[in-house]
């Protein structure tokens, strides 16, 4: 099956979605309730889906899809302050209806809410009105087979109030993780952040084949629902044949002989099939062992074809570690754990990441990274020692890091920094510049990140963590199926179509250029909502005339006011919302290294596009559906 993807940024002509029940296009906009003057809004549903079904889970693998969806909307209360009832994205079996007296709170998504459960019905509420089970008049809910939500946040801003909002909700089937994230930012740009979450397996709870759209309803408390645009991509599944027709020729009639002779005649083959099922299961088994261990040998042979880092044995690394102490440990990642460690042999402390033996993923990154890193040889790359594989273990061995990761100091309990930042970044910059351009091969890092930023003793940026590094393909890029890294760090582009790039890696490195110039993570949870980005309160400040007034409050003022100028338009630069206006990391390097002038960057935050670089032969077929301006470039 393939991946699905459309995109609606208007609703003007003859919009390529279904609507039922009180639902209809108007002045370009998909209204859910009735909106038009004389008529009556009270007790109004409304749907609009897309027409074509979606395949939420292969029934082979029982494996399910990702999806990702991006839609702007407004509510508008017509006798405030009391309104009623809200919106919901939802997915249910295909051919799903409007329920008989779904009005009020039922949200147009079953019948009669007294009852509250439903079956095979998954939504994402933004509910305006206040049920007897429900939090507040203002929250965002997460539905599943039933109204009451499974998990909900009341909402700092109005979601009533007639502003424009955008909603992000996506799904990863490996973590199976259900998110939603909502903003009244002007221009926002999604980094991947969510306002609420919830983990369901979804091929439990819904069919194969699925609906998706919207519903609404009011009751007695109305409110305009409006939704600007819409976009939806999910991830194309490798399954058999569609079988949804049914299959089978005829009428559809079933002869009653042929069902007695089936039961009999299956009864009897039952037996012989599972001892065959054993036999071959048994035999599978054993040669799934040989071929592991082939791999095995095949993987240390290739490894073993690098110069420099050397294969240590398994007890070594448990004699060196203290066989792995929990008071050792010094970090954990989304693979497994890093332990500090002492090897007698080099004479050297060591940090030795294990690779979790129940990760199939990890032990994909694990060769990724010992197959890019062995070659590469920079005093701003954290040296890689050794690794070892055996016994179904996966290590590696690097030099140790005595001062931690950058992210420890500037947000830990670790000591501040002072302006050797500036030191730090520009170390980064040039890992990023040989990576980039000075290689062989172009590696594209995809994880750069200040809690991969080591420092060593004389506190020198040291790049690490190479389990998600690729090489790129100069004429093609990456096309990665799922995008990999840290929300936050990942360019809009990179999250929406999947493509990685050297321009992705650009404004991961902007991220942390700004985080080391302002001491705050790429999204604070704990400011208020309209600060929640980094890169957008620095903007405003810019705009302002004020980017002193965001630099770090610890570093009181002691630093260089040119230097800190620098980092942050620098860093602005390399987040910048269009992957086409980023400068290239040599282009980044010269303006920190005061060899070239300041970029002129626009005073107010550009939109995001979701175009491909240039470098890539991909192209995106799809406007960006939160533009509310023309991008432009300049003063």
């Amino acid at each position: 099956m393939a991946d699905r993807s459309f995109c609606a940024h208007h609703f003007h002509g003859t919009p390529y979605l279904n609507v039922s029940g009180d639902a209809s296009f108007t002045d370009g906009v998909l209204s859910l309730t009735r909106s038009r003057t004389g008529t009556s809004f009270v007790d109004s549903v409304g749907r609009a889906v897309y027409p074509e079904e979606i395949q939420l889970w292969d029934p082979v693998t029982r494996k399910a899809a990702d999806f990702f969806t991006h839609f702007s909307f407004n509510i508008s209360m017509l006798q405030p302050p009391n309104g009623g009832d809200g919106i919901a994205f939802f997915m249910a079996p295909n051919g799903s209806t409007i329920p008989d007296f779904s009005w009020g709170e039922c949200l147009a998504l079953i019948k009669n809410c007294s009852n509250f459960n439903a079956s095979g019905i998954v939504a994402v509420e933004f509910d305006t009105y206040q049920n007897d089970w429900d939090p507040s008049d203002n929250h965002i809910g997460i539905n599943i087979n039933s109204i009451r939500s499974a998990a909900n946040i009341t909402f700092n801003t109005s979601i009533k109030n007639g502003s424009k909002a955008h909603a992000w909700i996506s799904y990863d089937s490996r973590t199976t993780n259900l998110s939603v994230f909502l903003t009244y930012l002007k221009n926002p740009i999604f980094s991947g952040n969510s306002s609420l979450s919830y983990k369901v397996n979804l091929s439990k709870v819904l069919p194969e084949w699925v609906t998706v759209g919207f519903s609404s309803a009011t009751g007695y408390r109305t409110e305009i629902h409006n939704i600007a645009s819409w976009e939806f991509n999910s991830t194309k599944l490798s399954s058999g044949p569609d079988k949804r027709g049914g299959g089978g020729g005829g009428r559809g009639g079933v002869h009653i002989g042929a069902i007695v002779g089936g039961v009999i005649g299956g009864s009897l083959a039952a037996v012989g099939t599972i001892l065959i099922m054993v036999f071959f299961w048994r035999k599978k088994g054993q040669k799934k062992k040989e071929e592991d261990s082939e791999q095995d040998d095949s993987i240390d042979r290739e490894f073993e074809h690098g110069t420099g880092p050397k294969r240590f044995s398994f007890a070594e690394l448990v004699r060196a570690t203290n066989n792995f102490a929990e008071e050792g440990k010094l970090g954990e990642g989304g693979f497994g754990g890093v332990y500090k460690g002492f090897l007698s042999s080099l004479n050297s402390s060591i940090a030795v990441k294990r690779v979790s033996r129940i990760s199939k993923q990890g032990k994909k990154e694990y060769i990724a990274e010992v197959k890019i890193i062995t070659k590469l040889r920079h005093k701003n790359l954290v040296q890689l020692i050794g690794w070892c594989h055996e016994k179904g273990e996966f290590l590696l061995i690097y030099e140790f890091m005595p001062n931690g990761s950058l992210d420890s100091h500037l947000f830990g309990g670790q000591n501040q920094l002072s302006w050797a930042r500036y030191k730090i970044a520009l170390g980064l910059a040039s890992a990023l510049l040989y990576l980039h351009e000075e290689w062989e091969q172009t590696v594209i890092h995809r994880d750069i990140k200040s809690s991969n930023v080591m420092l060593d003793s004389n506190f020198n940026a040291r790049l690490g963590d190479f389990g998600l590094a690729r090489l790129m393909d100069q004429e093609l890029g990456i096309k990665i199926t799922r995008p990999a890294g840290t929300f936050g760090y990942m360019a809009p582009e990179y999250v929406s179509k999947g493509k990685a790039s050297k321009a992705s890696d650009i404004y991961s490195f902007g991220v942390v250029v700004l985080e080391i110039a302002c001491g705050r993570r790429s999204i604070e949870s704990k400011t208020k909502e309209a600060e929640t980005s980094l890169l957008d309160w620095v903007w405003r400040s810019y705009e302002n005339e004020r980017l002193v007034n965001v630099a770090d409050e610890k570093l009181h003022m002691d630093f260089d006011l040119e230097q800190m100028e620098r980092l942050m338009i620098v860093g602005l630069w390399c987040a910048h919302p269009d992957c086409n206006f980023r400068p290239s990391i040599r282009q980044a390097l010269h303006v920190l290294n005061f060899e070239a002038p300041l970029p002129n960057l626009p005073k107010k935050m550009p939109v995001p596009k979701y175009d491909i670089p240039a470098t890539s032969s991909s192209s995106s077929s799809c406007e960006p559906l939160m533009s509310d301006s023309v991008l432009t470039v300049g003063r």
